[in-house]
């Protein structure tokens, strides 16, 4: 527990001031490694189920899509190209590629289809929902037109630093809540046959504590938007966030491993610290890309 305690506080800082205050470029690099780190140890957990990965690909695939969500919007001639559209575009790339590069003569036909899916799935599970971070904290940068609707916005969830510091307030009030509250006093099994220490109380303590952070986030941090609109939002970001958290814990069962590594004392892996992130990070900018669209939508008509 001590060292828990002390690998938190000591990384908290850090996080915070890469999402509030860092410049752009430092904050994609930070995706980008932590893109890498969280491939690393997916790919070993792959490995301990006796699965061949193209690790390479996997690297380039994701660092490729982090590059081009970061970019922002490109102006050519009178078109924006929405960086979203070029990361799936790379999706569809990478999707044509691995299988491709998969039939060299040194890999067995036997292992072809595991091998080619399962590095796709690594792709579309950390690479692209990680991706996802930059263009919600600079998005707002690069859209064309973007304060002339600004008006239209004051009730909706809005790109910039704030909502991904939402995201980790929910995200870590919801583990703390739900270690604290389901470790001593668990006793219905959530998903017993992949996680036995969750629990049904565990899960309402992390679901609770994520709407209280919620709470107090735009009471004092994000006055500009709506409580309701925030609360809703935080519930939707903890139940996508308990769903990674179920998802890598298939992972791990499967490869019969505790934790996804040993980085982070106390903690376990660094996949093992950012798999709610891997659902909620995804799952909060289709919010925020929907509630642009009806804010550009209705500022037509202003």
């Amino acid at each position: 527990m001590l060292k828990r305690t002390l690998t938190a506080l000591l990384l908290i800082p850090p996080v915070v001031y890469l999402i509030g205050w860092s410049p752009e470029w430092l904050f994609g690099l930070a995706v980008v490694v932590a893109v890498i780190l969280a491939l690393r140890e997916y790919f070993a957990l792959c490995r301990a189920m006796g699965f061949k990965v193209f690790s390479w690909i996997g690297y380039v695939a994701g660092v490729a899509l982090c590059v081009a969500q970061a970019t922002g919007y490109y102006i050519v001639g009178r078109f924006a190209v929405n960086p979203i559209v070029i990361a799936l575009m790379l999706v569809g790339f990478f999707l044509l590629l691995i299988p491709t590069l998969a039939l060299r003569p040194s890999i067995e036909l036997k292992v072809y289809l595991t091998a080619v899916s399962v590095t796709i799935f690594g792709i579309l599970y950390i690479g692209f929902p990680l991706s996802c971070l930059a263009p919600i904290r600079f998005e707002a940068h690069y859209l064309i037109g973007g304060p002339r609707f600004i008006e239209t916005r004051d009730l909706m969830p809005q790109f910039g630093p704030q909502p991904i510091l939402l995201l980790f307030a929910v995200i870590w009030a919801g583990d703390i809540c739900a270690y604290l509250v389901g470790r001593p006093f668990g006793r219905t099994p959530f998903f017993a046959r992949i996680s036995p220490r969750k629990t049904w109380e565990g899960a309402w303590a992390g679901l609770t504590g994520s709407l209280l952070a919620a709470w107090c986030f735009q009471h004092w941090f994000w006055k500009t938007t709506d409580l309701r609109t925030v609360i809703l939002l935080a519930a939707w970001i903890a139940v996508a966030g308990q769903a990674g958290d179920l998802v890598e814990s298939a992972i791990k069962r499967g490869a019969n491993q505790k934790d996804s590594g040993t980085l982070l004392p106390g903690h376990g892996g660094f996949l093992d610290r950012i798999d709610s992130l891997l659902f909620a990070a995804p799952a909060l900018w289709l919010v925020l890309a929907c509630s642009s669209a009806v804010s550009r939508a209705s500022g037509l008509f202003i």
